[in-house]
């Protein structure tokens, strides 16, 4: 069924047919509105689950942590300084191997305050062991998180998962939406059953002190476990297609990318306008494609590669800086490309942050820039459009 909705209310509607055990929240901007519709299906007894109203970020991530500890299906959402807040609790998380999906509808960082969108929360926990997903628009966001769980979830896998949506841009914006049919979705993902859970039947001991005799082998084994997801989310993302008939997932997007000598590499939102700019170019004879990054964590840089290998320039576009080194995506882009045969010009560009707009002349202006020469920490400006860098 198609339904014109609010974002929010169609990841609720995503998170509902997953049905989670336990859910735990604390309002912030511009997240809230996904939990208000979920607290609203368990008061109306549409969602059979447990709604943990908790003083803190801090309280919602320790909530999910001990009801996914227990063997429940569990779910969050925060943004910006609820995500900081909640650091601590994210990296005993995934240390655990806790199958927990939380939404992080990005958001500026303070200071100065700011409630408009960019991805500098999000990237604050990249090393955290977190699976991370970035959804252009509000479909694709909705998929993510039935993806989201079944990926998790699997028993070689055992990670959380975190669905990243562009704040206002996507969560407050009204657009059509497939919705997910209960019943298919039941099918896709079945019932919650971890192999280890705290129970008093059979008592277990989850966090125990790691000596450094021990430590290592705990964290190999995690980056293990992010490796082996690259697979299974792939994987997860052709079920999806064969169950639903769409094609929402995998770890990249490649767009318009035949013949292409210019590729612009960017997260979020604003891959939208990208290409749209680059059927414009296009149009016009110009060779430009674009590269959609999906998948954050595990990092694709084998697909990357693939999709960029026989590519002239390269421009990275992010929301997001490493406050006195470089833009996050931009380095991780250039060292998965270092060194490979044919390696191509890249150079990067910090745009859109505390929600500044990225209008269609600006793209235009930073290919021009990028084809002509190679630039670090670019910072894309509304009125000038470039300014500062090198």
């Amino acid at each position: 069924m198609k339904k014109v909705i609010e974002g929010s209310m169609a990841v609720a509607e995503a998170v509902k047919v997953c049905r989670p055990h336990v859910i735990s929240a604390y309002p912030i901007t511009p997240q809230t509105h996904i939990v208000e519709n979920l607290s609203q299906f368990v008061a109306d007894e549409e969602l059979k689950a447990e709604f943990v109203n908790v003083e803190s970020e801090f309280g919602a991530a320790s909530v999910v942590l001990g009801a996914s500890a227990t063997g429940a299906r569990a779910y969050s959402a925060t943004t910006a300084q609820g995500l900081l807040l909640m650091v601590e609790v994210l990296f005993n998380i995934a240390g655990l191997r806790l199958p927990v999906v939380i939404t992080c509808t990005n958001r500026a960082v303070s200071a100065p305050i700011n409630i408009w969108n960019d991805q500098q929360d999000a990237m604050t926990i990249r090393d955290s062991g977190w699976i991370m997903l970035f959804a252009e628009d509000n479909q694709e966001a909705a998929d993510m998180h039935l993806q989201a769980f079944k990926i998790g979830e699997h028993p070689e896998i055992m990670l959380p998962v975190m669905v990243n949506m562009d704040g206002f841009i996507l969560t407050h914006a009204f657009e059509p939406i497939e919705l997910l049919d209960q019943k298919v979705a039941d099918e896709f993902l079945p019932p919650y059953k971890p192999e280890l859970y705290l129970t008093t039947k059979n008592p277990l001991t989850f966090g125990i002190l790691a000596e450094p005799d021990w430590y290592m082998e705990t964290r190999y084994r995690l980056q293990k476990a992010i490796e082996a997801s690259s697979d299974m989310i792939e994987e997860v993302a052709d079920q999806f297609k064969k169950t639903f008939g769409r094609y929402q997932g995998g770890l990249v997007e490649k767009y318009r990318l035949d013949g292409a000598e210019t590729v612009i590499v960017s997260m979020g939102s604003v891959v939208g306008t990208i290409k749209e700019v680059a059927d414009e170019l296009r149009d016009k004879g110009k060779k430009i494609g674009v590269l959609k990054i999906r998948a954050f964590r595990p990092f694709p840089k084998e697909a990357i590669y693939d999709a960029l290998k026989n590519v002239k320039n390269v421009i990275v576009m992010e929301k997001a800086i490493s406050l006195g080194a470089t833009g996050i995506l931009y380095d991780e882009i250039k060292a998965a490309l270092y060194g490979r045969p044919n390696q191509p010009k890249v150079s990067g560009f910090i745009a859109g942050l505390g929600g500044r707009d990225i209008p269609k002349e600006s793209i235009v202006k930073v290919i021009k820039k990028g084809e002509t020469s190679e630039v670090d920490n670019l910072f894309v400006d509304l009125k000038e459009h470039l300014i500062g860098g090198k």
